[in-house]
C-alpha cells in the first residue's frame, strides 16, 4: 500500500521506517527538509510540500497527520483538502480531543473526504514493538486500509489494534 505521512517528527519518522520494512511506499513530509531527506536514505519518498505528496500518491489517496493535536491538525487539514479528491481519506494518527474528530469528520463529510481517527502510542519503542492504536472511520474505508494499521502494530500474536466502528461522527 502506499501511504503520505505528513509529521515526520520521532513518532512520525519511526511509524514511515516501519510501514517502509513493511513493505508499503510511504512518501514523507515535514516542516524540516533535513527530516525529509534522513528518511529518504531510509527507503521514503520525499515531498516538499503537502501537494507534492498529493500529487505522488494514487487515488485514492491516504495521507496520516502525525502533528500536535489542536491548531496544527485544523491547519494541515485546511491545505490539505484543496488538493484532495472525493475518495481520499485523512487519518489523525495524533491523540486529538474526541469533539475535535468529531467536527472535522463532519466538515470533511460533504466534500465525500474520508476521515479516519487513529489515537496511537508506542513512541519512539514502536519503530521495534509496534503502536497500540485506536481506529474509528467508516468500515470499508478502514477496512482498505488495515494493511497500514496491522503493520504498525505490535503484530498478529498481541493487542495493539481496536477497532472503533463506525466512526466517531461518521457512518
Amino acid at each position: 500500500m502506499e501511504l503520505g505521512m505528513v509529521g515526520l517528527g520521532k513518532m512520525g519518522g519511526f511509524m514511515t521506517e516501519r510501514l517502509i520494512r513493511g513493505g508499503h511506499r510511504v512518501i514523507g513530509f515535514d516542516r524540516d527538509p533535513a527530516v525529509v531527506q534522513k528518511l529518504a536514505e531510509k527507503g521514503a519518498v520525499s515531498a516538499n510540500s503537502l501537494d507534492n505528496i498529493i500529487s505522488q500518491l494514487k487515488p485514492p489517496r491516504a495521507i496520516w497527520l502525525m502533528v500536535p493535536a489542536g491548531d496544527p491538525v485544523d491547519q494541515t487539514i485546511a491545505a490539505l483538502v484543496p488538493h484532495l479528491a472525493p475518495g481520499d481519506t485523512i487519518i489523525d494518527g495524533g491523540n486529538s480531543y474526541y469533539k475535535d474528530s468529531v467536527r472535522r469528520a463532519a466538515a470533511l463529510a460533504p466534500k465525500k473526504i474520508n476521515f479516519v481517527d487513529c489515537g496511537t502510542s508506542g513512541g519512539v519503542w514502536g519503530i521495534t514493538e509496534g503502536y497500540s492504536m485506536m481506529v474509528g472511520g467508516d468500515a470499508d474505508v478502514v477496512k482498505r486500509l488495515s494493511p497500514i494499521f496491522e503493520t504498525l502494530a505490535p503484530g498478529p500474536d498481541k493487542d495493539g489494534v481496536a477497532w472503533g466502528l463506525p466512526a466517531r461522527g461518521t457512518s
